[in-house]
C-alpha cells in the first residue's frame, strides 16, 4: 500500500475527500489519454478492493436464491428495437457498428439480455419467481462535459438482476431487493442520504399505458410505506419503461447521486412476449423487476473512498495487516508470521526496513499492524496496533490472526 500520512477517519466526520484525487494516491485508479475520457482502469489495490465487492454481493445474492448469468457486452440493432432503449435511449447509446452485414451495438443496459435468457425455455408458475443476476459491463455514450472521477463513466460494471415473477409476488420481491440493499450497506458502511420514488413526468419519454404506471407505482409506495422508509416522490426521473426506488447518496461536497435502484416494469415483458404457464393451464404475462444492490462498481468505489477516507473496513481493505519487525533480529519471526497470515488468506505484506515510527506513519491507513520486538519474536507473539491509535496487548500469533480473520471474515463495517 503507499505511504499515507491521512489519518483514519470515522463516518461521522465525513471530511472533505476527493475519490479523484485520493483515489490515485492510494493506487486504486488512473485514467490514460490512449484510453480515454470516461475509461478508468483498476490499479491492483483497486481490483482487490472490486474483488471483495464482488464476492460480498454473490453472496448476498445466492442466499437469497439468485442464479447468476453472464451475457455478451454487444447485440443487433433489433435488440434494442424490441425492448425500448433505441427509441427512447439513443441518446445515451454509441452508434451502431457493421459487422458481417449487421448492426451492432454496445448495451446500455443488461435487461434486454435478461429477458431473452428467460424467454429461451417454457417457464410455469411454479418456478416463479425466478431470479436473474449478473455483474456485467455496460455503456453509456455520455458528453464529455459530465465525465467526472468514477462517478460519471462510459464503461461501467452493473451489479444487475432482474426478477420474472407473477403479479402477486412483485410487492414481496422489491421489499426483499430493499431489504438486501441495506444489508449491503450496513457491511459497506454506507448511511444512504434519502430515498426516493423516481415517477414518470410531462416528458415524451416514457411508454406503456398509464394503468401500467399506476399499478407499478402503487407497489412501490407500498413497499415504501412498509419498510417505513422516509422518501420523497419526484416526476421525470423514471426510467423510460417504468417507475423505481432509488437510493441516493451524496459525497463530501453534498453532490446527490442514485446507487442503488428498486423498478417495476410491466413494459418490456410485453415487448418480449415473456410468458409463463399459471395453475389454469392458461400462458400468463409476467411482471419483470429490476433491481441493483450496490449500483455501479466505479460509482460505489468513488463513494467508498468519499466515505472512508482511504481507510476501509478490514474486509475491504487493499492490505489487512503488515508487519513490522522493530530490528533485524526479528524479521525472521516476521517472515514466520508473514507466511502464517498468507496461510489464513489474509492480504498482509511485511515492510522491514526505516525507522518503526516512520513505518508505522506510513502505513496509518492499513486496519492492523503487527509490530514484532525480541519480546515477541522469543514468545512467538505479536503486538497489535490498530489504526485507531489503540494498541494491544500482546498476543499468541495465532490467536492474533485468528482476531482479524474473524473480524475480516464477518465484514465488520468499521
Amino acid at each position: 500500500m503507499p505511504a499515507q500520512s491521512m489519518p483514519a477517519q470515522s463516518m461521522s466526520a465525513r471530511p472533505l475527500h476527493d475519490h479523484r484525487m485520493l483515489g490515485r494516491d492510494l493506487g486504486l485508479f488512473d485514467t490514460d489519454p490512449l484510453i480515454g475520457a470516461g475509461l478508468p482502469y483498476l490499479r491492483p489495490a483497486g481490483a482487490v478492493i472490486r474483488h471483495e465487492l464482488e464476492e460480498h454481493v454473490y453472496g448476498l445474492e445466492r442466499a437469497a436464491g439468485y442464479q447468476h448469468v453472464y451475457s455478451p457486452v454487444i447485440a443487433k440493432r433489433e435488440l434494442y428495437e424490441i425492448s425500448g432503449h433505441l427509441e427512447h435511449y439513443r441518446h445515451g447509446m454509441y452508434p451502431a457498428m457493421e459487422v458481417g452485414g449487421e448492426q451492432v451495438l454496445l448495451r446500455p443496459s443488461l435487461c434486454p439480455h435478461h429477458a431473452v435468457i428467460y424467454r429461451s425455455r417454457a417457464h410455469s408458475y411454479r418456478e416463479l419467481p425466478l431470479r436473474l443476476a449478473e455483474l456485467g459491463g455496460m455503456y453509456r455514450a455520455e458528453l464529455s462535459g459530465v465525465l467526472g472521477g468514477l462517478t460519471r463513466v462510459r464503461s461501467i460494471q452493473l451489479n444487475d438482476a432482474h426478477i420474472f415473477c407473477v403479479p402477486d409476488q412483485v410487492a414481496e420481491e422489491a421489499a426483499a431487493a430493499l431489504a438486501m440493499i441495506r444489508q449491503a450497506y450496513r457491511a459497506l458502511g454506507i448511511e444512504p442520504a434519502r430515498y426516493r420514488l423516481s415517477l414518470a413526468g410531462p416528458s415524451g419519454k416514457y411508454v406503456g399505458r398509464p394503468e401500467m404506471w399506476d399499478r407499478a407505482a402503487a407497489m412501490l409506495r407500498d413497499v415504501l410505506d412498509d419498510a417505513a422508509v422516509p422518501y420523497q416522490a419526484e416526476e421525470g426521473e423514471a426510467a423510460f419503461y417504468g417507475p423505481k426506488i432509488d437510493v441516493q447518496v451524496t459525497d463530501s461536497s453534498e453532490r446527490e447521486a442514485s446507487l442503488s435502484t428498486v423498478q417495476v416494469d410491466f413494459y418490456q415483458p410485453e415487448r418480449f412476449g415473456l410468458e409463463y404457464v399459471g395453475a389454469d393451464g392458461a400462458r400468463h404475462r409476467p411482471v419483470m423487476v429490476h433491481r441493483s444492490v450496490i449500483g455501479s462498481l466505479e460509482r460505489l468505489l468513488a463513494h467508498l473512498i468519499d466515505v472512508h477516507g482511504g481507510a476501509f473496513p478490514a474486509w475491504l481493505a487493499p492490505v489487512q495487516l503488515v508487519v513490522l519487525p522493530i530490528a533485524e533480529d526479528q524479521v525472521m519471526a516476521a517472515r514466520a508470521l508473514l507466511g502464517a497470515a498468507l496461510e489464513q488468506g489474509l492480504r498482509a505484506e511485511l515492510v522491514p526496513d526505516g525507522s518503526l515510527r516512520a513505518r508505522i506513519r506510513a502505513h496509518r491507513l492499513v486496519p492492523y499492524l503487527a509490530v514484532i520486538g525480541q519480546a515477541e519474536a522469543s514468545a512467538g507473539a505479536v503486538s497489535l496496533r490498530l489504526r485507531d491509535g489503540q494498541r494491544l496487548p500482546p498476543l499468541p500469533a495465532a490467536e492474533a490472526l485468528g482476531r482479524i480473520a474473524q473480524q475480516v471474515s464477518q465484514r465488520v463495517p468499521g
